[in-house]
């Protein structure tokens, strides 16, 4: 089948990464066939993508199938040429039990690999996170790259973070027993910022949420890599076809870290009157690592006090081709989008 019309499964169709690359696929002209846990969410996810301006949604099929089951798995790959496994739990901060993040990502990215195998599947993309890179390792200077690996139980770690470690090394170990003549590739990128899809807000635009909702009474002295969703979404479809790509792990920052105060200027500069909740005042360091001493969701904003991580986006831009545009942009698309969706206090 020619490079222009693969057919591709997109795992997860309903979550935000998932969505933005299920349009960018369609927009390019393949076929994508993408899952879901249940038939009955395909309606809302189909109205969710047509409201982002979908192409070509007579090429969009939907599949039922859960992570945690192999029921489904056969019919969502066959005739696949490709795999885009997006699909993992998302739970920031604290959880009752890591077990209901960390078992799901596990075992579902090895489900889906050896049903890609199976089907003879060309190549998977992963996506995994910069949460498997840069995280656990306590204040360094360094740039990190894709030969580091975090730290399972060192500083600011939680089980989201551990879920994505775990998940990605399963991944990698799994194509060197058994992977066959399957390429893998795993993108890792920083926090996913950009236009919500449908009503449901994930991953790092809740920092834009509750800014514009003002449900932070001020901003800790915290600094956070962005990068826009829609470039995440371009990278994944480049790294299913590019040659280079195969065998890689593919860090994906936007740009240099932006300071929570800065997202705050950033609204408040391109909103105005939407943006009168955002706070302006500063949390002092001493207050937030008093409240992590009493609640584990404050203790990876503590670890994180005042220092600012580098990463390195040499191998995307190499391998990828990959020119993301500025954070700033995936700031203000993110905040724009659910106001105009009405998704945050009049």
């Amino acid at each position: 089948m020619p490079t222009s019309e693969q057919r591709v499964l997109v795992t997860g169709g309903s979550g935000f990464i998932a969505g933005h690359c299920i349009l960018r696929l369609l927009e390019q002209g393949h076929f994508v066939r993408t899952t879901v846990r249940s038939p009955e969410r395909e309606p809302a996810v189909r109205a969710a993508l047509a409201d982002a301006g979908m192409t070509r949604g007579e090429r969009l099929e939907f599949v039922a199938a859960d992570l945690m089951s192999d029921t489904g798995w056969v019919d969502a790959v066959s005739g696949c040429d490709a795999v885009l496994h997006v699909a993992s739990p998302v739970h920031i901060g604290r959880v009752r039990n890591e077990q209901d993040v960390i078992g799901p990502a596990r075992e579902g990215t090895l489900r889906v690999l050896r049903a890609a195998r199976d089907a003879g599947v060309r190549r998977t993309v992963l996506t995994s996170a910069f949460h498997a890179v840069g995280f656990g390792h306590g204040h360094t200077d360094r740039t990190f790259t894709e030969d580091d690996w975090s730290v399972l139980d060192g500083p600011g770690m939680d089980a989201y973070g551990r879920s994505k470690t775990l998940a990605e090394r399963d991944a990698w170990d799994f194509m060197t027993a058994q992977g066959g003549s399957m390429e893998l590739v795993a993108l890792l990128p920083v926090a996913v910022m950009g236009p919500v899809l449908g009503t449901q807000v994930s991953g790092a635009n809740h920092i834009v949420q509750r800014s514009l909702n003002g449900d932070m009474p001020g901003y800790p002295n915290m600094w956070v890599p962005v990068v826009d969703v829609r470039d995440v979404a371009l990278a994944h479809v480049t790294a299913m076809t590019s040659p280079a790509a195969a065998g890689r792990r593919i860090l994906l920052p936007g740009g240099p870290a932006l300071s929570m105060h800065r997202i705050g200027s950033i609204l408040r500069s391109h909103l105005g009157d939407a943006a009168h909740r955002v706070p302006t005042r500063t949390v002092p360091d001493v207050l937030v690592r008093l409240a992590a001493l009493f609640s584990a969701e404050f203790r990876p904003v503590a670890a994180d006090l005042n220092h600012v991580k580098k990463v390195s986006d040499d191998r995307a831009r190499r391998v990828l081709g990959w020119q993301p545009g500025s954070p700033e942009e995936a700031v203000v698309s993110s905040a724009r989008s659910m106001l105009d969706k009405n998704l945050v206090k009049n």
